[in-house]
Order: C-alpha cells, then sequence, then structure tokens
C-alpha cells in the first residue's frame, strides 16, 4: 500500500497522561517514598532516589523502542496473515503457533508486552496473545538456557518445562472457549 495508513486500523484516540492507574501508581511511590523517608532517613530516600533515576534512564530506551514497534508492526503485517495464523479461527494450530514464538522471543517486558500488544492490533486474538504471553513466562528459551540450566539441574529444568509444556495452549484454548475479548489500546 502507498499510503502510510491502512483502512483496517482506526485513528488512535489521544491517550490522557493523567489516569486512574497513573494516579494509583503514583500514591503508592509517594507512599513508599514518604515511608522510606520517615523509617530510614533522607540519606537513604535520596541513595534509593538516585539509584532508581538511573535504572529509568537504562529502561526508558527500552519503552520507547517496545512502543515504537507496538505502533509500527500493525502497519507492517498483513492483517490476513494474522488472523490466518494466530487469530480467532485459527484453532490449535494458531496456540501452538504463539505458544512456540513466546518461548523463542527473547528480552524482557519491554520487548514481549509492545510485540503482544502489536499483533492483536494487526489480528491477533486473545486466547492466542495469552498463549504467546504465558509460553514466554513459563518457558522462555533464553531465561531457560542461560540462567535455570547454568543454576540448577537440568532434569529439574526438564520436569519443570514438560510440566508447563501444556499451559499456553489450555489458557489460550480457554480463553476462546470462554469467549473473552479484549480491546488493545492504541
Amino acid at each position: 500500500m502507498d499510503d502510510i495508513t491502512r483502512p483496517d486500523l482506526k485513528a488512535a484516540p489521544r491517550r490522557r497522561i493523567v489516569d486512574g492507574s497513573f494516579l494509583f501508581i503514583t500514591a503508592l511511590a509517594v507512599a513508599a517514598g514518604v515511608g522510606v523517608w520517615v523509617l530510614k532517613g533522607s540519606g537513604a530516600f535520596a541513595d534509593v532516589l538516585l539509584e532508581n533515576l538511573g535504572f529509568a534512564t537504562v529502561l526508558l530506551p527500552k519503552v520507547f523502542i517496545g512502543v515504537l514497534i507496538a505502533a509500527t508492526l500493525p502497519l507492517l503485517i498483513p492483517r490476513e496473515r494474522v488472523i490466518r495464523t494466530i487469530g480467532s479461527e485459527s484453532g490449535a494450530r494458531g496456540l501452538i503457533i504463539a505458544s512456540v514464538a513466546g518461548a523463542l522471543v527473547p528480552g524482557g517486558p519491554s520487548a514481549i508486552i509492545p510485540l503482544v500488544a502489536a499483533l492483536m492490533l494487526a489480528g491477533a486474538d486473545a486466547g492466542a496473545a495469552i498463549a504467546l504471553i504465558s509460553a514466554w513466562v513459563l518457558y522462555g528459551l533464553n531465561r531457560t538456557l542461560i540462567w535455570e540450566l547454568s543454576f540448577l539441574p537440568a532434569d529439574l529444568v526438564l520436569l519443570r518445562v514438560l510440566l508447563c509444556l501444556p499451559v499456553p495452549f489450555l489458557v489460550g484454548s480457554a480463553v476462546r472457549a470462554l469467549g473473552i475479548r479484549f480491546e488493545v489500546p492504541r
């Protein structure tokens, strides 16, 4: 398509910066900060604040890239292909594909969550989205190989993975059976 817009994507509504979840998280952060100040002193508060500002400096570029992925991917992937592969009519095959993808996708939440949001905007259904995230959480290949097998006995890791293997498929199937649908905010 020559045009940068796609007719199957709605115009994005304006997002509010200050909403209920922002206010809730802000209240928790302020309460925690006040608690540290009162219980541990201003020096401990300053240490925590500076350390976390450094962490935010490292994390924000990753979040920005994740948001960029979520915004651009639906424009690049043919919607019909996504619907056919991991949409509501893709059946068991779609849930298996989503589960395998979840196991293979590297990175942290700043990568996986925007990717799933983008796939949903491009036509993936809630069952496939939940299967993908569940597989990433339960047996992401990156974490399993690098972390678990480095520190834990191989037979324990294998048993854990085998016991978790059907879970993404089962929860994805349950979501589809219950007819649960979600609207992804843009």
